[in-house]
C-alpha cells in the first residue's frame, strides 16, 4: 500500500512538473494540448506498469499484464481519430470556408484611400535600424545595462500621432532576477520610427510580469493560472496614451485540432501590477494596435488566394491562384496600423498583381489591383544603382505619392547605418532614384519628382537624331547624360533610362528618342536607330 501511496505521488509530481513547464491549455482544439496529455498518459504508464511487468528468463521478452494492453490501443486510436477528424476538416473537403477566413474587398482605390505621404509621418526607420538604437540608448545607463538587456519585440505602434517603436526591458539572466525582483523593471525603450531619437522611459513602479520573469512571474505562466482554458497567441508589448505600459495577448480558437487558427479576443495585462482583462474581439479598446500577427494575416491571405477556386484547381489548373510576396511592412493611417504586403501570381514571376492593406486590430483587408514591380525586384533595383557600395535595401514602404503607389526605402551600410534614400515606381521599377540620406528624405522627393514628372502626353514626341556631342554630369548621386545633335537641339536623359546603352553612345551614332519638347527637351526613351 505504501509503495502504491509513493509510486502515485511520484505520477502527480511529474504529471505536474510537466504542465509547469509546457504550461498546455486545457482545451480540446489546441496540439499542444494533446501533446502534454499524450506525454502524461505515456509516462505515467511506464511508471505503473514499471513494478508489474515480470522479465521470463525462458522467453526472454517482456510480459505485460492483459489490464495494461488497452492503454497503448486507446492511445493509437486516438491518433486515428485526430488524423480522421482533421482530414475531413483540411482543405481538401473545405477549401471554401478555407478561403473565407479573411474578408478581402476589391473595390477601393489606393489614392482615396491612402493619404498622400506626410514625411512627418513616414516611419523611415525599420526594425534593425531601431534595435541599433535601443542597445545604443541602453548604453548610456551604465547602471542599467548590467542589469537588464532590451527585448527585441520593438512593436511599432501610434502613439498619440507618433509613429514610435516600443520594446521593454528584461532581466539579464537569473541571478539579475533574484537581484531586482522586489523593485521590478523599470523601464522600456521607445524608438521614434520617423526620425530616429530613441529614449529610455522610466516607470515609477516596475514591472513584474515578464517573459525574463522566472516561477510564478514568468508572463506565460501567470497567464496559463490565470486563463487555464484559453489558447494563447504570441504577445506584444503596447503603451497606451499616457505612456502605461501592457501586454496585448491574442486569444485563439481552432477549426478541428490546430487547424483554420483565428483570433477570437485580446488579454490586456498590466506588467507592473498584473491586473488583466479578456475582450471580446469586438470590443478591445481603440489604443490597442497589434490584434492580429502579421504571420496569421499572410496565412489567411494565402489562403483567400489559393482556395476560392477550390482545392484541386490550387494543385493543378491553378486559374487565378495567388498568393502573397515574401515580405512584409506596415503603414499607419487614421490611428491605427496596416500591414502591407504584395500580391503575385502562383508562379511567383517578378511583377505584383497588386497588393493588399491589412488593418492589425480589426482585420479589415483591401485589395488594391495595381500590376507593377515585385518589392525584392524594387530592392535590387535600387541596389543597382549604387552597386560599387554594396549598400543593402530595407523591405520597402508602400506611400502615396503624387495619387501614385510608390515605393520608399532605405539603403544602408554594414552598419546598419542608413546612407540613401530610394524612391521606385511600383508600375515600373526602371523609374528609380537614389539620394544620399544627409540630404533629407525631401530632397531625394523633389529629385524624384523632377526626374520622372508626369509630362503631357500630347507633348511627346519620336524622331531619329545623330549625335553631334554626349556628355555626362553626376547629379545627386545620378548619372544624366546632355546630348547636342546635328541641328543643334538639346536634349537630357537619365542613366536609369538605359544604362546599358548611353555609356556606350558616342559622335556620331544614330539613335532613335521618345521625348518631350523643351529648351533643352527630356528624353523618356533612347535606343539605336533600327532597334
Amino acid at each position: 500500500m505504501k509503495h502504491n501511496v509513493l509510486r502515485y505521488l511520484l505520477i502527480l509530481g511529474w504529471d505536474l512538473l510537466l504542465y509547469y513547464f509546457m504550461l498546455p491549455p486545457l482545451n480540446l482544439t489546441s496540439p499542444l494540448f494533446w501533446t502534454y496529455l499524450f506525454m502524461v498518459i505515456i509516462t505515467d504508464y511506464i511508471i505503473t506498469i514499471f513494478d508489474d511487468v515480470t522479465y521470463s528468463i525462458t522467453h526472454k521478452r517482456l510480459v505485460i499484464p492483459k489490464k495494461y494492453v488497452p492503454v497503448p490501443i486507446i492511445l493509437s486510436s486516438l491518433l486515428v481519430l485526430i488524423f480522421v477528424i482533421n482530414f475531413i476538416l483540411s482543405p481538401l473537403f473545405q477549401a471554401k470556408s478555407y478561403s473565407e477566413r479573411i474578408k478581402v474587398s476589391e473595390t477601393h482605390d489606393f489614392a482615396t484611400d491612402v493619404e498622400e505621404v506626410d514625411f512627418n509621418k513616414t516611419p523611415l526607420i525599420d526594425k534593425d535600424s531601431s534595435q541599433k538604437l535601443g542597445d545604443r540608448k541602453m548604453g548610456e545607463f551604465t547602471e542599467w545595462v548590467s542589469q537588464f538587456y532590451v527585448s527585441d519585440i520593438y512593436t511599432q505602434i501610434n502613439y498619440n500621432n507618433e509613429i514610435v517603436r516600443v520594446t521593454p526591458l528584461e532581466y539579464a539572466g537569473l541571478i539579475k532576477y533574484f537581484t531586482n525582483r522586489s523593485d521590478g523593471v523599470k523601464g522600456y525603450i521607445m524608438v521614434n520610427s520617423v526620425n530616429g531619437e530613441a529614449s529610455l522611459k522610466t516607470l515609477d513602479k516596475g514591472m513584474k510580469y515578464l517573459p525574463s520573469a522566472h516561477f510564478f512571474e514568468n508572463l506565460y505562466r501567470y497567464l496559463r493560472l490565470s486563463y487555464p482554458t484559453k489558447i494563447f497567441d504570441e504577445a506584444s508589448f503596447e503603451i497606451d496614451n499616457d505612456g502605461n505600459p501592457y501586454w496585448i495577448i491574442p486569444t485563439i480558437k481552432y477549426y478541428g485540432i490546430g487547424l483554420k487558427k483565428e483570433i477570437n479576443g485580446a488579454i490586456i495585462l498590466d506588467p507592473i501590477t498584473g491586473e488583466s482583462t479578456f475582450y471580446d474581439v469586438e470590443d478591445i479598446p481603440t489604443w490597442v494596435d497589434h490584434v492580429y500577427s502579421a504571420d496569421l494575416i499572410i496565412e489567411q491571405i494565402d489562403n483567400w488566394g489559393e482556395y476560392r477556386n477550390g482545392f484541386w484547381n490550387s494543385l493543378f489548373g491553378q486559374k487565378n491562384v495567388i498568393n502573397t510576396t515574401e515580405g512584409y511592412n506596415y503603414l499607419v493611417m487614421d490611428d491605427d496600423v496596416y500591414l502591407y504586403t504584395g500580391i503575385t501570381s502562383v508562379a511567383s514571376d517578378e511583377s505584383n498583381l497588386g497588393f493588399v492593406l491589412v488593418n492589425m486590430r480589426t482585420k479589415e483587408t483591401n485589395y488594391y489591383t495595381s500590376p507593377g514591380a515585385e518589392e525584392f525586384s524594387a530592392m535590387a533595383s535600387a541596389e543597382g544603382l549604387v552597386q560599387d557600395k554594396e549598400y543593402e535595401a530595407s523591405f520597402p514602404l508602400l506611400i502615396n505619392l503624387n495619387g501614385k503607389a510608390t515605393y520608399l526605402l532605405s539603403l544602408k551600410d554594414d552598419a546598419g547605418l542608413v546612407k540613401m534614400y530610394s524612391f521606385i515606381d511600383v508600375k515600373d521599377y526602371q523609374k528609380v532614384i537614389v539620394s544620399d540620406a544627409s540630404l533629407g528624405i525631401i530632397a531625394a522627393r523633389d529629385k524624384y519628382l523632377n526626374e520622372f514628372k508626369d509630362n503631357n502626353v500630347e507633348n511627346k514626341q519620336n524622331k531619329i537624331i545623330t549625335i553631334k556631342e554626349i556628355k555626362s554630369a553626376v547629379l545627386d548621386g545620378t548619372t544624366t547624360y546632355y546630348i547636342t545633335d546635328i541641328d543643334n537641339n538639346y536634349y537630357y536623359v537619365s542613366i536609369n533610362k538605359a544604362k546599358y546603352l548611353l555609356p556606350f553612345l558616342k559622335e556620331g551614332d544614330v539613335v532613335n528618342i521618345d521625348y518631350y519638347m523643351g529648351e533643352v527637351s527630356e528624353i523618356e526613351k533612347i535606343e539605336r536607330n533600327g532597334n
